[in-house]
């Protein structure tokens, strides 16, 4: 396979690039030591089109491909993770399941102010004792006529105080786990939703990260995405696609650790020669060429999968475990070759470092990855068409 981008490809890159460089590299050590940012960073991105970058022209968007959506990530984790997060709880987890599930009157609801900018999204899965098991989530969805109740809490939830729209998943019946999970779009300003910060991360601390809590929450029938049942089909399509910006975003991360390793090997001296000219110094940064090298093409082959509408579970997993852990190991690396510097926040590494940590727990952690992979592997996982598959890049055609 040959990965050559195309023109759109490439000025979509370079206008990420510009934009991270401009309005958010000068503030990120700040946004980091006050642990927020403010959402006219998000705003901005509204503007810019970029929450829109991979959803369809119809319904407001860009209509770009995966490997243009990949490659936005990279550059926005380059200058901070808490960047990338944006993308992937807007658009991946959320815009573009609302682009597979949604009804047509609930993408012109939800999903065309989402791709403009003007309502911000996000994703509520995971709960205080419910993380990689989703079968296990508490909160529930009682009927009430044409309406549904809410109980319950969600933790870890990214732009849990930014967002306007939230897609959660709530059970009909416990005891039937995730065969009765419903996926709803609630919506900030609804009676008993309440949402709150978390303080304190060891990393991705410019992001606003946070809980939400449902009091007796009216949401109404309309509001369902997909049928009764379909909730857990839903969230595991929907974490395929926030997998694979994680994935894709830890490239980016990857490649920050690897040039300011080159920058700080080059300019530093021990024993009459730069540290670049030591061979362990060495090996750590051809460890961090090829682990950017790998990462980027299982990337850009689950990207390929997802242009052709192809399911990608396997691919996607296998990209997202791959990058997070080269990204981790990296920035490990970069701290290393800046010594004691490399404790300290005179240089980013020590933010590449904390950021990297995150991203082999969310979106499936690392050990769920290996798993998945062993058991494919073996034959015990075979995939599955979903019953509504994942919609192929706009414009997108099989070479000939």
């Amino acid at each position: 396979m040959i990965f050559e981008l195309s023109e759109d490809q490439v000025q979509v890159r370079d206008m990420v690039r510009e934009f991270a460089e401009r309005e958010a590299a000068p503030h990120v050590r700040e946004w980091d030591a006050k642990q927020n940012y403010s959402r006219d960073i998000i705003d901005k991105m509204g503007e810019a089109g970029i929450l829109g970058l991979p959803i369809p022209e119809e319904y407001g968007g860009l209509g770009l491909d995966y490997v243009g959506l990949a490659l936005a990530c990279e550059e926005f984790e380059y200058v901070d993770t808490s960047l990338r997060v944006v993308l992937s709880v807007h658009v991946g987890l959320n815009s573009l399941t609302l682009l597979q599930w949604a009804s047509e009157e609930q993408k012109q609801r939800f999903l065309v102010p989402q791709a403009a900018g003007e309502k911000i999204a996000t994703f509520g899965l995971t709960e205080p004792g419910a993380g990689s098991d989703a079968g296990a989530i508490e909160t529930t969805a009682t009927k009430d006529g044409d309406d549904y109740i809410l109980n319950g809490s969600k933790m870890w939830i990214s732009l849990s105080d930014i967002a306007d729209n939230f897609l959660v998943f709530a059970s009909l019946d416990r005891s039937q786990k995730h065969k009765s999970l419903v996926a709803f779009v609630v919506e900030r300003g609804m009676e008993g939703f309440t949402t709150g910060t978390i303080k304190g991360k060891l990393g991705v601390r410019a992001g606003n990260t946070g809980e939400m809590a449902f009091d007796n929450v009216r949401v109404p029938g309309a509001n369902r995405i997909g049928e009764e049942g379909e909730g857990f089909k839903i969230a595991m399509s929907a974490i395929d696609q926030g997998r694979f910006t994680v994935g894709a975003g830890a490239v980016g991360l990857t490649r920050a650790s690897l040039d300011a390793s080159i920058r700080y090997a080059n300019d530093r001296q021990t024993f009459g020669v730069p540290i670049g000219k030591h061979q362990l110094v060495q090996q750590m940064i051809a460890k961090m060429v090829a682990g950017y090298e790998a990462s980027q093409l299982l990337v850009y082959k689950a990207a390929e999968l997802k242009n052709r509408g192809i399911r990608n579970t396997r691919e996607t997993s296998l990209a997202k475990w791959y990058a997070t852990e080269a990204a981790l190991q990296a920035a490990d690396d970069a701290v290393q070759i800046h010594g004691s510097y490399g404790f300290a926040n005179d240089y980013p590494v020590e933010r590449y470092l904390r950021n990297a940590r995150g991203s082999t727990i969310y979106e499936g952690t690392s050990q769920i990855h290996q798993i998945l992979q062993a058991e494919y592997a073996l034959g015990y996982r075979i995939d599955k068409p979903l019953s509504r598959p994942q919609p192929p890049a706009v414009g997108f055609e099989d070479e000939v």
